[in-house]
This record gives C-alpha cells, structure tokens and sequence, in this order.
C-alpha cells in the first residue's frame, strides 16, 4: 500500500492518509463482498473518516487512528500477497493485535500479517493457522520448547493447534508416533458400570480429540495409523499403565530384585551394562498381565500396553531406527512369512557389576565345576586330557600342586612346608566349604553368587573355565561358530545361561534324557548314564572370546569366531491378573534390563504427546504424566483451570504445576485470554461475563481449589 500525498489540508490536530490499492488486487478482496470489510473498519475506528474512490482510500481523523488504519491497510495488503483471502474475523484480529501494540501491551515484534499468514498444516483443502497473537507465541513456543502448557479458556484452539503441529511433526518424520490422552474425570472408577463395551464407555471422552484428527489427516489413513501404534488415542488412566507385575525381577548392581521393590533413586542396569537411576516409580493396581516370551526361551511378564523397542527385518535392511510397541499391539503379528517378526535389542556390552572379593580364581573356579571332584571325601581332584588345562589350573591355585595320577586324572595336594602339620586342610579344600560347594557331585554343581555378579572379567573366566572343561566349538557352514556345553547340573545350566546373557551373548537350552540313552566307555567298561543332561548351545558377541584352551580357541577364531547374537519375540500369551507397577529410569534409551537379561521399557520416546483438558488430573497424576517424558519426544498440556471437574478436595495438577515449573528451563507457560477464541464470538462474550461475576460474587477461580460448586 502506498501512501500519497493529499491536495486538502485536514483540520487542526487531525491527520489525513491516502491509500492505493494495486491493481492487481480487486476492491472487492480488500474491503469485501457488500464493503463488510470496510464497515468493520469503520466501527473500529469512529475517529477515522474514511472513504474510497475507486482503487483509492483516504482517511481523515485523529492522528494516531489514522495512523492505525494506514498500518492495517498495509498489513492486509501484506496478506492479500500471500494469496490468503480477508476475512471479517481477519480484520477484526489484526485491528485487536495493532491496538495492543499501539497501547504497549504487545512484548514481540510479530505482526498481524505474520501471525495470519503462519500455516502450519494444509489438509483437505484446508489450511490450519494461528488466528491471533498470543495464538502464534504458543505454536512457535511449540517448536522451541520440550514441554509447553497451553493455558486458557474454550475454544482458544490450546488442543487443536497442538494436534497440527504433532501431524506435522509425524509426517516431517520428527517423531515416530503421536498419543492423545484425555482424563476421563466423569468416568472415573465408575467406568465398571457404564453400559456397553470398554470402547463405548471411554469414547464420549476421547471424542474431540477424533474429530480433530479427522480434520487433519485422511479419515481412511487414521483406523491404520492407530492399529500401527502410530498413533494412540487413550484416557490418561489407560495411557500411563506400562507396567510389570510387582514380583518380576529387574536387574540391579547388587543382583536382582523384584521391581515392586524399588524406589526413586535406586540403580538398575541398562542397555549398555552400566547402571542407570529410577527416576520414578508408579504403582498401577490390578492389570491383565502377558508372557512374553523370546526363542531363546527367556521370556518375562508384563501388562498389554507395556512397551517395548523392537524392529523388523525390513527395518533392519533399510537401517531404519528401532520402533516401540506396546505388547498388545504384536499380539497376533508375531510371525512375517513362517519367520519371526519382531527383533529385541541386546546388551550393547557386558553388565558392568560391581567387583567383589572373590577366594579362589574365576578360571581355576570354572575349571573345576567343569572336570574337577569335589565331594570331600577324598582329596580335591582334576580330570583332564589336555595337560594344558592342569597346567592352568596349577598356575592360577597357590599352595597346590597338581600330581599326576595317570591318564586323565590329576590330584590337587597341599604343597607342604618344613615344619608344617600334617593336619592342615587342603586350601581347595578349604575354599569349596567357604563357597558352599563342598560335597557337591556333578548334578549338585553351581556357580557362586559372588562370582556370578562380579565384573565382566571375573564372569567371563569363569565362562572359559566352564566351557574350556565342559564345552566346545560347534563348525557350521556359512555361519559364525556356534558354542555347545553340556552338564547334568540344572542349577549350572542355568548359571551358565546366566553368565552368558550378562555378557550380551544368548543361550538356547535342551534336554537329551538318561533313558534310552546308550552307555558311554571309560577305561575299558560301560558307563551307565543315570541322569539327564542339558545342553546348552550359545552365541557370543564379537570380541568375547570364549576359550583359553589353544586348540579349542584356534578352531573357535577359525570358523570365523563370534558374530551377533539375536532375539525374537517368539509368543504373548495371557498370564492371569497381578498387582502391578512401572518405572521410568534415567537411560538415554529408557531400556532397563528384567528377567533373563530382557531389555524393556515403558518411557515414551520419540513421541509426540497431547495431555487435554488437563485441569481435570489430579497433581500426582500430572507428575506422573511429565516424568515419563522420553528423548526426543515433545510434550503439550492444554486446559482451562476455570473448567475444573475433579472431586471436591482434589488440587488441579494443571494449577499446581504452574507454580511448581514456571521459570524451569525448556518448560513454557503459553496463557490464552478471550481474545483469543476463535469459535463464535459470543463464546469469547460469555466467558467474560463469568469471569465478571465470578470476581463480583467472590468465587474467584481458584476459590474452590479442585471443584465446581455443583447444584443439589
């Protein structure tokens, strides 16, 4: 719009501005069908007199007003460029926006025509744009902080400004999925008696936040969407329970323990070996609890909408990054042409525990659960025919000697000294009582708890002890080398599975009975097999080297040695109903490692996530809304504290979490006021008048701390 000069002088202590309209602008684009625009101008300014005359517009009047109307002209022709249609709802709000700032009440450099020509998503023909000021800080506070509270009264367009921005960021790939969650306040504990199905009864609820979706993205894309998990659309009560049973071992520095025991602050371990804090802990009541269960035959329980991060083979062929699903969500997809669908991580390095105080060598230890005797009633002994392991064995036990007896046999003696009694124990002896393996036979054997949890040296010498004794290479062509051990021990199958997945490898385990079996040979004569072996078959990472032993190392390194051990979802099944809790923990992942050295989760990463009507959570629900906050994920809170449904006594966790993070880094407060609802103007008109009388009548908003007074 340019400005020209005027052949009549204005009166004293008024002004005159005179505008023309480019040509390649039609009149009826800037003053509207029947000049509506311009009588909206018109009553907005009645200290302007303004006229048009064909492609020009004067206006003649108080200074400042005019000043005004020649800077709204400017700002409509702005948007007029951007191909974007006036409105009467248009003018009115960039009038409102220039008056704010001619009054000193705007605090940015933003203009009416960069606040209207903002799009943020074209869907169906329509395009989805902030309709005011205070509107724009809130979608730009979006894009630059983590948390934002949209605070403000209906139809302010707090929810569906944020739902245009999580498609956006969907379908800009920034996220991988977006959940909506409502709190269902009128639902309650009393959903139970609500007639009609789950669906039914918390439908009523989630309703808006459908509608806003169907606005948004293709009504046929959305029923996929969801079944993917894409997105997910649930009542905050139903969103939070990620959950295990209470009973179900987590693994911690110390060793395991139930989660149901843990605190905030507490370690456990993650993904890559290394302790991690709890950063919280949620009890979540009875939930409907599934088996989950690997090939490998580990397996864990938790509840249908716990998560966990899993890829395909597509996934992995394509480098795509690993997704998260609930379970519920895999349940009847588990299998993708006959093969496995669903891939789990594994420990990027072994589980770093603290070290202990251990009496004898890790390898010397193993050596001997493997090939040694140790009842007690005679002196400890050693069976082997590669004289390299005695040799070991002698080197890493002080104060023994290995005497051979012939063949494979070997007996551990007490080195004396001049003067020494001849009653003095035999120092293997005297250790196997400390550990509590004395008089333990082949079936009985097991591994120490201390050596069990001790560092990642300390378990895999014990390993190299087991199956330099007990184990060996298995050659298969075209694939890494496989490992076999075998024991009649069940209590050492399964600690040496252990020792196996604490170091990132994973152990498959079978029985091959006694019955039936043929007689093996020693020494000339049969020898009967009264009990069943294990065997276990086990694959190692690269770079864990599983021998010491030269000929099995050298034939180990040969067939190509370690490669990368693997793990599938194998079935969910139902497990029955328990008492359950989740965590969140520190892990940049979210990954805590469960039972058989699983690696789960339940914090919401790379998500974009939408709490509404947010005054109706409770403040230790809003807590636990923030806190399960994931990496790269954004998280919007929209509500009215004016608006609050919850029992009488209940604190808004929407009024309280203004004085708790107000000022907190990355955190913002967006506040819409009535000058900001875009739905029928009348709306914006009723919300004052309540706003009035509330502040005439003394109820102030927060008066009733929780509640509405409601009629009886």
């Amino acid at each position: 719009m340019t400005q020209t000069p005027t052949a009549h002088s204005p009166a004293q202590g008024q002004s005159r501005a005179q505008f023309t309209v480019p040509a390649a602008h039609p009149m009826v684009t800037v003053l509207g069908s029947g000049d509506v625009l311009l009588r909206v101008i018109e009553k907005a300014f009645p200290a302007a007199d303004i006229h048009v005359r064909g492609n020009e517009i004067s206006a003649i009047g108080d200074a400042r007003e005019v000043a005004l109307v020649r800077r709204l002209f400017d700002e409509m022709m702005l948007v007029l460029r951007t191909g974007q249609p006036m409105t009467e709802d248009a003018v009115e709000r960039s009038i409102a926006m220039l008056r704010a700032t001619e009054n000193g009440e705007g605090d940015g450099p933003e203009t009416p025509a960069e606040v209207l020509t903002q799009n943020i998503l074209s869907s169906r023909g329509r395009t989805i744009r902030p309709k005011t000021l205070n509107q724009k800080r809130y979608v730009d506070a979006i894009d630059k902080h983590t948390i934002v509270f949209g605070i403000g009264p209906a139809g302010t367009g707090k929810t569906y400004l944020a739902m245009a921005k999580a498609v956006q960021a969907l379908q800009a790939k920034q996220v991988s999925r977006i959940i909506l969650t409502r709190p269902a306040v009128e639902a309650g504990e009393r959903l139970g008696f609500l007639p009609g199905t789950l669906y039914d009864k918390i439908d009523p609820y989630l309703r808006p936040l459908y509608d806003a979706l169907h606005d948004m993205l293709d009504p046929d894309s959305i029923p996929r969407l969801m079944a993917a998990g894409t997105i997910e659309v649930a009542p905050l009560a139903y969103m939070r329970g990620r959950a295990q049973p209470v009973f179900t071992n987590v693994l911690t520095p110390d060793g395991w323990r139930p989660i149901g025991d843990l605190e905030v602050g507490d370690l456990v371990i993650g993904s890559n070996g290394e302790p991690t804090p709890v950063l919280g802990v949620y009890p979540q009541g009875e939930k409907d609890i599934y088996r989950v269960t690997a090939q490998d035959g580990s397996w864990t329980l938790c509840c249908g909408e716990h998560l966990w991060t899993v890829r395909t083979a597509s996934d992995r062929r394509r480098d795509k990054p690993w997704r998260v699903l609930e379970t519920k969500e895999m349940i009847g997809n588990l299998r993708a042409a006959h093969a496995r669908r669903y891939e789990l991580p594994m420990l990027t390095a072994p589980v770093s525990f603290p070290e202990r105080e251990i009496p004898m060598d890790p390898y010397a230890l193993g050596l001997l659960l493997g090939d040694g005797c140790l009842t007690g009633s005679t002196t400890p002994s050693f069976a082997t025919e590669d004289p390299e392991l005695a040799e070991a064995l002698e080197a890493v036990l002080p104060g023994v000697v290995l005497r051979h007896r012939g063949g494979p046999d070997y007996v551990l003696n007490r080195v004396k000294s001049p003067g020494d009694v001849i009653t003095l124990e035999n120092p293997v002896t005297r250790i196997l009582r400390e550990l509590d393996l004395l008089r333990s036979r082949s079936h009985s054997k097991f591994v120490p708890d201390d050596y069990l949890h001790n560092s990642a040296d300390v378990r895999l010498a014990v390993l190299q002890g087991l199956l330099d004794s007990d184990g060996g290479p298995v050659v298969q062509t075209d694939r890494t080398c496989r490992i076999q051990y075998s024991t009649t021990s069940i209590l050492l199958r399964d600690d040496v599975i252990a020792l196996v997945q604490s170091l990132g490898g994973v152990a498959y385990t079978r029985r091959r009975a006694a019955e039936g079996r043929a007689p093996g040979r020693a020494n000339g004569r049969d020898v009967v097999h009264n009990r069943d072996s294990h065997i276990v078959d086990i694959r190692l990472p690269e770079g864990i080297e599983p021998f010491r032993l030269a000929r099995k190392r050298d034939k180990y390194l040969a067939a190509g040695g370690g490669g990368r051990p693997m793990r599938f979802i194998d079935s969910i099944e139902p497990a029955g109903r328990e008492e359950a809790v989740c965590i969140q923990v520190a892990a940049e992942d979210s990954l805590y490692v469960t039972q058989d050295y699983l690696l789960t989760h339940n914090t919401l990463n790379d998500a974009f996530i939408i709490l509404d009507e947010a005054q109706n959570t409770s403040a230790e629900q809003m807590k636990m809304f923030l806190t399960r906050l994931g990496f790269d994920s954004k998280i919007v809170v929209t509500g009215d504290v004016t608006q609050v449904d919850l029992p009488s006594g209940t604190k808004s966790g929407l009024r309280q979490v203004q004085d708790i993070l107000e000022g907190l880094d990355d955190v913002h407060f967006s506040r819409l006021t009535t000058q900001d609802v875009v739905r029928h103007k009348l709306v914006g008109r009723i919300v004052d008048a309540y706003e009035k009388y509330d502040s005439q009548n003394g109820t102030e908003n927060g008066t009733h701390k929780g509640a509405r007074t409601k009629r009886k």
